[in-house]
């Protein structure tokens, strides 16, 4: 049972592969009648699949390797990216995108997780997982945007905050808190999109927003599934129960007002077609955007504040 919810795009995958074969093999109209077959097939499966996910499998689909991560919405969605690094403290923290940016035409900042696709580049981003001076680079940023009058849009796909010696030695908790302080505090426009993982302080410390949009197969939650187990019951093998009882879906934190709306994914989720889905953000942006700008400072303090002031929801978790 577990190993066919862990592999439960392996019917899709053999499909695709099949229908590989056969593009490479000559055959005139009826080899692109079959192939045309089988595609459409694919897709009835996709859509079939998709759209029964688990929740530990919607945790899986979250961290797939081919998922679009900040740089690519910025590649989709934005003009005149111009990244900025360092926290003026310590170092840069590749973990954490941040920079300057055009959306529609309008400045904007653009603040994000960035996870690697390579070995390398996983390595020297630290696999998303921020260290301080992230976050404290992070906060520059804002200040920026507080500044210059620029809305800021985040992008959250972190496993967590870096919990390494270094990181708490250079002050972690700290950092985070200071980071949620100030985001609480700005008055520009903020939106969150929550893209993948979002995973405990390390994605709430770029969180608090006044718009949290979430991808329709990303997770958002105060630790991950392997972690819950592992303090609940001493095993990680528990992780599919433990995604299950902590309501990390986005259809469970839309329910409990946690987040403002759930972003569609193409069929196969966003890393079958990053293209498709940077169109399906865009609308989702420019409509909290739009919503936003149309606010004065204050209203828009105000309803930040009382957002989050609501949150919680309590009741008997079933495990089983």
């Amino acid at each position: 049972m577990a190993v066919e919810e862990d592999d439960f795009e392996k019917p899709l995958r053999e499909l695709e592969k099949k229908i590989e074969e056969l593009s490479g093999v000559p055959g005139g109209d009826d080899r692109s009648e079959e192939i045309g077959r089988l595609q459409r097939r694919l897709e009835s499966m996709r859509q079939d699949v998709y759209s029964r996910l688990t929740p530990w499998q919607r945790t899986l689909v979250a961290r797939h390797p081919k998922r679009p991560y900040t740089l690519d919405y910025v590649h989709l969605l934005f003009s005149d990216f111009r990244e900025i690094h360092g926290d003026r403290k310590f170092a840069d923290d590749p973990a954490i995108i941040s920079g300057f940016a055009h959306y529609k035409g309008s400045p904007v900042i653009i603040i994000g997780h960035q996870k690697g696709r390579d070995t390398r580049e996983k390595v020297r981003r630290n696999f998303g997982m921020p260290r301080p001076e992230g976050y404290r680079k992070a906060v520059r940023v804002m200040e920026l945007a507080e500044k210059f009058g620029r809305p800021i849009l985040t992008f959250i796909d972190t496993p967590g905050a870096y919990p390494g010696k270094g990181a708490e030695e250079r002050g972690q908790a700290e950092a985070i808190a200071h980071s949620l302080r100030v985001m609480a505090r700005l008055s520009v426009p903020i939106v969150v999109t929550v893209t993948g993982e979002g995973g405990s302080g390390g994605a709430l410390a770029i969180a608090v927003g006044d718009r949290i949009l979430m991808l329709e197969h990303a997770v958002y939650s105060v630790i991950s599934p392997e972690g819950c187990a592992a303090i609940l019951w001493s095993d990680q093998g528990k992780a599919r129960d433990a995604a299950r009882a902590m309501r990390m879906t986005a259809p469970d934190l839309k329910d409990l007002e946690i987040i403002d709306a759930i972003v569609p994914e193409p069929p196969g989720g966003a890393q079958a077609d990053p293209a498709r889905q940077g169109q399906i953000l865009d609308d989702y942006l420019s409509g909290a955007l739009g919503e936003l700008t149309q606010m004065d400072a204050d209203e828009r303090l105000e309803a930040r504040y009382q957002r989050f002031r609501r949150m919680g929801k309590f009741g008997q978790a079933k495990f089983f």
